[in-house]
């Protein structure tokens, strides 16, 4: 026995809440990777339905939504005696999960406090910047527009130890953020790699199609 598998590795996905104050507390990395995958792309149309000449000018790259569901589970932590698994179940994983459509509690006292002084202009907090990675060739930034979490199994104490997570993700483009946010340039770098492969489909169904005609 030599211990080696000629399985693959098997790359895991993840939302990755960028937060420069607390980097470790909106990391999702999903336990399991889902079977399946919803995208829905809707086109951003210039022009109005009556507009001559107009039909197929666009405003910007398609609105783009993903639906996935993920399943969280603590057996494994709980087979080896794993602490956090045995005091508190999935509670951190969830919490880092629901974090993402959280504004900061530092942000909300804040603006309290300037709301108790007589302050005019209280700013909306802003959300996380939310990244969607999956594999190397899609790392996306998004919004966490919705989620519903059902929980199907708890310790003794109520803790939940097992849970699936219907997502709901929009995905943001150039459009959505200023020149200078790393959305910007993240959106843009997965266009142009997204045209390249565009290319390559129409070379290769290009060398497929010469190819039957000399048969």
């Amino acid at each position: 026995m030599t211990g080696l598998s000629s399985s693959p590795r098997l790359i895991k996905g993840a939302l990755v809440g960028v937060d420069i104050f607390n980097p470790l507390a909106s990391v999702v990395v999903f336990q399991y990777n889902p079977n399946t995958m919803t995208r829905r792309l809707e086109a951003r149309a210039a022009g109005g339905d009556g507009d001559s000449g107009e039909a197929l000018r666009l405003s910007g790259p398609p609105k783009e939504t993903i639906t996935l569901s993920i399943e969280i589970d603590a057996a494994d932590q709980l087979e080896e005696a794993n602490s956090m698994a045995t005091t508190m179940g999935i509670y951190p994983s969830l919490s880092a999960l629901e974090m993402m459509l959280y504004p900061k509690s530092a942000a909300v006292i804040a603006n309290m406090v300037l709301s108790l002084i007589g302050s005019i202009e209280i700013l909306p907090t802003e959300a996380p910047f939310v990244l969607f990675a999956w594999g190397a060739k899609r790392v996306l930034p998004v919004r966490l527009t919705s989620f519903s979490i059902t929980e199907e199994a708890y310790d003794p104490s109520l803790n939940p130890i097992q849970a699936k997570v219907e997502l709901s993700l929009t995905v943001l483009s150039y459009q959505d953020f200023g020149v200078l946010h790393p959305g910007h340039s993240l959106f843009l770098a997965h266009q142009i790699a997204k045209e390249v492969m565009g290319t390559l489909n129409v070379v290769n169904s290009a060398q497929n199609v010469v190819t039957g005609l000399q048969l």
